[in-house]
């Protein structure tokens, strides 16, 4: 049976939570809902007025539901949060919750394909829907395979490893996590291996989910949907992930420099509050998987 404990142990749940600064009686949004760890905790701080709606398009993550008439769980990907919290009736929140990445749960269940540790189909989808990882490295051409490593997995190597994967499949289609990890055991030798071998996998996951894109999507409806003085709070695993994040509170965008106003200063949504938080050492040695996480805080100006 899956428990919300199994699906995931939620990263800087005490530091996030907290961050939020919640208003017992306000609107609420965990757009990464998974196992409910991060959802019941916002809850306990609610009273009877309060509301906390939450996204996971994994279908998995049905299985976590909260039975309380202050939750709600909208089965969509987050890129999507304006739209359905409209159809809700909703307009503006006091804060909004994202943890990135892929849950230990998905991780864990070897036929999702996430992790380099099991043999299974190269699927990476966290919806279970659209194209998979198998798709992507039976069809790309070498290019966008040396795109994808390149960009989202930050390998040094990515023309090589797109070469080899496009020379191997000419015989035949690569079908498991396995298989692909053969084809590319040249490239994973030495004392960087597994860390070479995530990046792939990494790389991979980013395109088939397109997850930067939906992050882009994501961040750009925060600043209307938010109360002013409302919280936005990011926990990030790897850097593209986090610079977009950074980039974003400092200057509402993605790129280049925000306007000024008439008076020369910056017009922008957000203002940063504190430093960048990052986990205990004692939070990393119960759960291994937080040790890259980096969460942002910042306040609607």
């Amino acid at each position: 049976m899956m428990t919300s404990g199994s699906y995931h142990l939620p990263v800087l749940l005490r530091e996030s939570v907290e961050a939020l600064d919640i208003k017992p009686g306000g609107i609420y949004v965990d757009v990464t809902f998974g196992g409910g760890g991060h959802s019941r905790e916002i809850l306990k701080h609610l009273n009877e007025e309060g509301k906390l709606f939450a996204f996971d398009a994994d279908p998995d993550a049905q299985a976590n539901i909260i039975p309380d008439d202050r939750f709600e769980l909208i089965p969509e990907n987050f890129r999507y949060m304006k739209n359905f919290l409209r159809m809700k009736g909703v307009r503006k929140v006091d804060g909004i919750l994202a943890d990135l990445g892929v849950s230990s749960y998905q991780f864990n269940k070897a036929e999702r394909g996430f992790s380099t540790r099991f043999d299974a189909v190269l699927d990476m989808r966290m919806s279970q829907q659209g194209k998979d990882a198998r798709e992507v490295v039976n069809t790309y051409d070498e290019g966008q395979l040396t795109y994808i490593f390149r960009n989202y997995g930050e390998l040094k190597q990515a023309r090589k490893i797109a070469a080899r994967i496009t020379s191997y499949r000419k015989d035949r289609e690569i079908d498991t996590t396995e298989e692909l990890l053969d084809i590319l055991e040249p490239f994973l030798r030495g004392r960087n291996a597994n860390k070479t071998a995530a990046k792939i996998f990494q790389a991979l996951r980013i395109e088939v989910n397109d997850e930067l894109e939906a992050l882009k999507e994501f961040l750009l409806q925060t600043p209307g949907m938010l109360k002013e003085g409302g919280r936005l709070c990011v926990i990030a695993y790897h850097s593209l992930e986090d610079r977009l994040v950074k980039r974003f509170i400092r200057n509402g965008m993605f790129e280049g420099e925000p306007e000024r106003d008439i008076y020369g200063n910056y017009e922008v949504p957000f203002r940063k509050i504190g430093k960048l938080i990052v986990p205990s050492q004692e939070e990393i040695e119960t759960n291994k998987r937080s040790r890259s996480a980096k969460l942002r805080v910042a306040e609607r100006i």
